[in-house]
């Protein structure tokens, strides 16, 4: 016989979206079910952020290695033990997973159900031997990787982010089907660690950043040796003895991709197909769950949140929205999502960093606007430490508000959280030139291009004339 729980809220779905709602409401004592079928921890920690980058954070070491001679260091090339490597990605995800496990959420108060869940009627969810009638629903149920439709494809071997960390070789030669940011992380990373890489996209590479800042990435991948062919087409795949072969066309005509291995990174589809919402009557379709600004699905009982709206898909948004929906479910305070406050990485090298409004839809949404640059060759720390190669856009709106920041050069990730914060708060350039930053550090390539968004003012006839009017007086 099933058993009937009533909590205040039930979850489902135990990556970041989901634990981050979980344990915000136990920690105010608020009853919570947990439903996750899968690993606890999601996609971030069992296959994606987490392994991904202590992944890329080894072909940094290595590439350091090889550019050791710059420095005036004897190096060469690196030796890479595959299998330890792929040793510490897991430790480091074992290291990671106790804070994600169903052991600590149960010790904060929580229910976990390891199972799959699945709507009964517009309040009651069923899962195993337990049906649920919460007052309300959260689902986070994450996504998957997109299998594109290439012919030929289902009958050759292919790998996914949910399966290339379990690979127990280097590959020889990695074939890669997408140039967004994760297909080019994982190009670059494997390159560095001694693979040949080639990558097809059907569109532009990086096409989400700012054109003339994903230049900045690209060319310096692709200088590391990794064959990109953009604007191509994938008519085929083929399984190989020793691989697979990919047949593509574009503007110079078709050709023959062959590869060891073979990465789809096409895109992310989200993992609502098991939870019958018709039943819930949940308005979704293939591309996800729809919901209003406040997450609210078209049941009122029900919110959605993280990869399940189809909408922007990072870790950092799955635990924003949680704030969002815990703000109105405990608290009854209107919430909205904002996407302008959301800042964008790509961990390349150099990095892809953006937030805000870029300069083309700031000039359809406002008009005039204005546009801050300033090159990473005029940091004198990015001089010293070789990382000259850069460039940062700032956005500009009336009065010097800042409403759009892009950066492309080392620690991009880190400095972009100085103009999360600027445009969160309403923040103009003022406030970044006011402030002190320590020097030499890249933080001040920032304040650089802020203070330069006011220079022509000591060029203004009349600022020179007051000034020249206050020498007088001594």
């Amino acid at each position: 016989m099933a058993k009937i729980l009533n909590p205040d809220i039930c979850v489902i779905g135990g990556g970041a979206a989901g634990l981050s709602v979980a344990a915000g409401a136990a920690a105010f004592g608020v009853p919570v079910v947990l439903v996750e079928r899968g690993r606890m921890g999601g996609d971030c920690l069992n296959f994606g952020c987490v392994p991904s980058k202590a992944l890329i954070a080894a072909a940094k070491h290595a590439q350091a290695i090889r550019a050791a001679g710059e420095f005036g260091i004897a190096a060469g090339e690196p030796v890479v033990d595959y299998e330890r490597l792929q040793a510490r990605v897991h430790a480091v995800i074992g290291a990671i997973a106790p804070h994600d496990s169903a052991e600590r959420f149960e010790s904060l108060g929580v229910k976990v159900i390891a199972d799959t869940a699945r709507f009964v009627d517009d309040r009651t969810v069923a899962t195993g031997d337990h049906i649920i009638r919460a007052r309300r629903f959260v689902i986070a149920i994450g996504s998957s990787p997109a299998i594109p439709a290439i012919p030929g494809l289902a009958e050759a071997p292919y790998l996914t982010n949910e399966t290339l960390f379990d690979l127990k070789r280097l590959p020889e030669h990695l074939v890669i089907v997408g140039a967004g940011p994760v297909g080019m992380e994982m190009a670059q990373a494997y390159r560095r660690i001694g693979a040949r890489v080639t990558v097809v996209e059907a569109g532009k590479a990086l096409s989400s950043g700012d054109p003339e800042l994903a230049a900045i990435v690209l060319e310096a991948i692709r200088a590391e040796g990794t064959v990109l062919h953009e604007q191509t087409a994938i008519l085929s795949v083929e399984r190989q003895a020793d691989g697979v072969r990919l047949l593509c066309e574009n503007a110079q005509g078709r050709f023959a991709v062959d590869g060891s291995d073979l990465l789809l990174a096409a895109g992310r589809v989200p993992n609502h197909a098991s939870l019958d919402l018709g039943a819930a009557g949940i308005r979704h379709d293939a591309k996800g769950i729809a919901v209003g600004a406040d997450l609210r699905t078209s049941n009122r009982r029900v919110y959605a949140i993280g990869d399940a709206t189809g909408g922007l898909q990072f870790t950092h948004v799955a635990s924003y929205h949680a704030r969002l929906v815990l703000q109105q479910i405990l608290f009854r305070m209107p919430a909205r999502e904002e996407r302008d406050i959301v800042p964008r990485v790509t961990f390349t090298d150099p990095e892809l960093a953006q937030v805000g409004l870029g300069e083309a839809e700031a000039r359809e949404k406002f008009g005039r606007i204005d546009v801050v640059r300033w090159d990473f060759s005029a940091n004198d720390r990015a001089r010293t430490d070789g990382l000259d190669r850069g460039l940062i856009k700032i956005t500009v709106g009336r009065r010097g508000r800042i409403i759009g920041a892009a950066i492309a050069g080392a620690g991009a990730g880190e400095m972009i959280n100085g103009f999360a914060f600027a445009i969160a708060n309403r923040l103009t350039l003022k406030h970044f030139r006011g402030y002190v930053a320590p020097y030499p550090t890249l933080s001040e390539i920032g304040k650089q291009a802020s203070i330069s968004y006011y220079a022509p003012v000591a060029r203004n006839p009349l600022v020179r004339s007051v000034i020249g009017m206050l020498r007088y007086f001594g």
